[in-house]
C-alpha cells in the first residue's frame, strides 16, 4: 500500500508537539473538589456504555489543515464512539491559525468548554489555571477511572513524571507514543545512496572519519551533493551522539546529564564536546561536503532535489515513500556513527510522552469521571485501533497475516482524493494525535518497511533513558521564557555562525563568556531544580 507524501507530516508533528513550564514549588498533592454525586451515580465504572443516561459534553478543539473540510459533529469515529459510550459531543472546531487567540479568549472570558481537546494548551497555562481550579486535578480520577492510562504509567514511570507538575498534581491527559514504537520516536534518520557508496568503493560509514571520507569521495566521483538535508539543526542532531552531547534526548534544549556526575545537569552548548562537534561539522561545510544553502533551504526544494537523486546522503523520513520507488529504493539506512572519542549514541530521540496539553477537563464539566473514562479508552489497544484506523469493514480490514490496513475506498479514493483527504472524511487523527500511538495502527511513513528496518538498526544506540520535557514552577518559567529563551536563541545563532565560518573558533571563549554573563548560572539552578524533582517522582 502506497502512502501519500502529505501523510508523513503527521509523524513530524508528532515529534514536535511538546512544551514545558509550570508553577508552585510545593510538592504536596492537592485534593480534587467534591464531585457531583448524581453525576457519579450515572457512571458505569467498567465496560460500555460509559454512562447510563446520555451525557453531552461541549468540547473545544483545534483542527489541523488536514481536517479543514470535515465536520466532527457528524463523522464516523465520533458517531461510532457516541453509540458505544452514550456520551455525545458538541464540537467547537477552531482552525490552527486562530487556535491560540480563541483558546485565550475562552480562558479569559470565562466561556469555558467542558473539555479542551487537541488545543495545544501551554504547560504554563496548565499549571496556572490548574492551581486556580479552572482545570481539574486528575490524579484521583486517573486512579479510579483510567485503568488503561494507569497501566501504561505503571509500566513506564516516565509517563507519570512527564505529566506531574511541581505541586504533585496532574492537570491533563497526555499524548503517548508506545515506548517500543521507536520509528516514530526517532523521526528522521540517516540514509546513504547505494549508488554513491558503490562509486566510493565503501560500505555504509560507521565512524565520523569514514563519513568524512565518504563525503569527499562522493564529491569527487559521482556528481551528487555529498550531504543534503532540510536544516543544519537536523544534521547536527544526528551527529551529536557521536560527540557525547544531548545524551538524554531532544526535549530539553542544550542540557543533558553531566557525564562525570549523573546527579547534575550540564549545559552542553558550552562544553568541549560541543565545540568538537561544531568543528567537525564546520570542516564538512567548509569543504563543500554539505549542501551550501542548507541554512535556508525550504522543504519543497529539498524534496525536489531528493526526488531527482541528487543527494549521496541525507537525514529524513522514508525515502521510498517520499522520493518515489525508483530513487528511494537506492537508499540504505545507517545508525549512530562512532566519534573521535569513542562516543556512539543516537540521541535524536523523543520521549514516549509527545504532548501533555491535548486533553484538559475544566471546572464547567458536568461529569469529570465519565470524561476521564471516555478518554481512557484511547490508551487501550482497542481504543488506539478505533482512533487511528476507524471501524472494521468501513475504514480498515485485517489481512490474512494479521495486519491492519485501510480499506480500498480509503487508499484508492473514488473521487481521486489523496489517502489523507479521503481518511479525513471518517477519522480525525491527522495532525492531531491523542491517546497512544501503536505501530500496528499507525500508517505514516515511519511504519514503512524500510523505516522499521532503519529503526531496528538505530535502537541499540539509543540512550537507555530519554528525558521528557521538564516541568517548571511559575517563577522558574518566567526566567526561562525571558533570559533562558535569549540564551537558547544565542546558542542557535552562534552554532550556525561557527559552522558556516562567519565566526572563527578563536572566538569560542568569548562565546562561552557571553552566555555566562547572560545568566547561565541562574539558568542552571533552575534546570537542576527541575531535574531533582524529576528524579524524586
Amino acid at each position: 500500500m502506497k502512502l501519500t507524501k502529505q501523510l508523513f507530516l503527521v509523524g513530524i508533528a508528532l515529534i514536535m508537539l511538546l512544551a514545558a513550564c509550570s508553577n508552585n514549588t510545593s510538592s504536596k498533592k492537592e485534593e480534587n473538589p467534591k464531585l457531583d454525586e448524581e453525576a457519579l451515580a450515572n457512571v458505569n465504572e467498567t465496560g460500555f456504555p460509559i454512562v447510563k443516561d446520555p451525557l453531552t459534553l461541549k468540547v473545544f478543539t483545534g483542527k489541523s489543515a488536514q481536517n479543514v473540510n470535515s465536520d466532527w459533529n457528524d463523522i464516523l469515529i465520533w458517531n461510532t464512539y457516541a453509540e458505544m459510550t452514550n456520551v455525545n459531543l458538541e464540537w467547537e472546531q477552531i482552525q490552527t491559525d486562530s487556535l491560540e487567540e480563541k483558546r485565550n479568549l475562552a480562558l479569559a472570558g470565562g466561556n469555558l468548554p467542558d473539555v479542551f481537546f487537541l488545543s495545544a494548551m501551554p504547560t504554563l497555562d496548565l499549571f496556572k489555571y490548574g492551581k486556580q481550579g479552572t482545570f481539574l486535578k486528575l490524579n484521583d480520577l486517573i486512579d479510579q477511572y483510567a485503568p488503561n492510562l494507569k497501566k501504561l504509567m505503571d509500566e513506564n514511570p516516565e509517563i507519570r513524571k512527564a505529566i506531574t507538575f511541581p505541586d504533585g498534581n496532574i492537570y491533563s491527559l497526555p499524548s503517548i507514543v508506545s515506548p517500543d514504537f521507536m520509528s516514530v520516536r526517532i523521526a528522521s534518520r540517516p540514509w546513504f545512496s547505494q549508488e554513491a557508496l558503490d562509486a566510493a568503493g565503501m560500505e555504509v560509514p560507521e565512524t565520523t572519519e569514514e563519513f568524512y571520507q565518504f563525503l569527499k569521495a562522493s564529491k569527487e566521483k559521482n556528481g551528487k551533493i555529498p550531504y543534503g538535508g532540510t536544516s543544519m539543526a537536523e544534521f547536527v542532531s544526528w551527529l551529536q551522539g557521536s560527540f557525547g552531547v544531548s545524551n538524554k534526548g531532544v526535549r530539553n534544549a542544550n542540557i543533558d546529564v553531566n557525564p562525570e556526575n549523573e546527579d547534575e545537569v550540564r549545559f552542553y552548548a558550552t562544553s568541549d564536546d560541543f565545540k568538537a562537534l561544531l568543528e567537525y561539522v564546520h570542516k564538512l561545510y567548509s569543504e563543500g561536503l554539505v549542501e551550501q544553502n542548507i541554512f535556508s533551504i525550504d522543504w519543497g526544494q529539498y524534496l525536489a532535489n531528493a526526488s531527482e537523486g541528487k543527494y549521496a546522503s541525507t537525514v529524513f523520513y522514508d525515502p521510498i515513500e517520499l522520493f518515489g520507488d525508483e530513487i528511494g529504493s537506492d537508499y540504505v539506512s545507517a545508525s549512530a556513527l562512532k566519534g573521535p572519542n569513542g562516543h556512539q549514541e543516537f540521541s535524536k530521540v523523543a520521549p514516549s510522552v509527545s504532548s501533555i496539553g491535548n486533553f484538559v477537563i475544566t471546572s464547567e464539566n458536568p461529569n469529570p469521571a465519565a470524561t476521564v473514562r471516555w478518554m481512557d479508552y484511547f490508551y487501550s489497544d482497542e481504543g488506539a485501533r478505533l482512533y487511528y484506523m476507524g471501524v472494521e469493514g468501513e475504514t480498515y480490514e485485517k489481512t490474512a497475516d494479521g495486519k491492519y490496513v485501510y480499506t480500498d475506498k480509503i487508499v484508492n479514493s473514488a473521487e481521486g482524493l489523496t489517502m489523507e483527504q479521503e481518511l479525513a472524511k471518517y477519522l480525525t487523527w491527522l495532525g492531531g494525535i491523542q491517546g497512544i500511538i501503536k505501530q500496528e495502527y499507525f500508517q505514516g511513513s515511519e511504519n514503512a518497511p524500510t523505516s522499521l528496518e532503519a529503526a531496528e538498526k538505530i535502537t541499540p544506540y539509543v540512550p537507555e533513558e530519554i528525558w521528557p520535557a521538564f516541568l517548571y514552577t511559575e517563577e522558574e518559567n518566567r526566567f526561562l521564557s525571558s533570559t533562558g529563551a535569549d540564551i537558547n536563541k544565542y546558542v542557535a545563532e552562534q552554532r550556525d555562525k561557527f559552522i558556516s565560518g562567519d565566526l572563527p573558533f578563536s572566538e569560542w571563549d568569548n562565546y562561552v563568556e557571553t552566555i555566562e554573563k547572560m545568566g547561565l548560572e541562574e539558568l542552571m539552578k533552575i534546570h537542576q531544580a527541575a531535574y531533582d524533582r524529576y528524579k524524586k517522582e
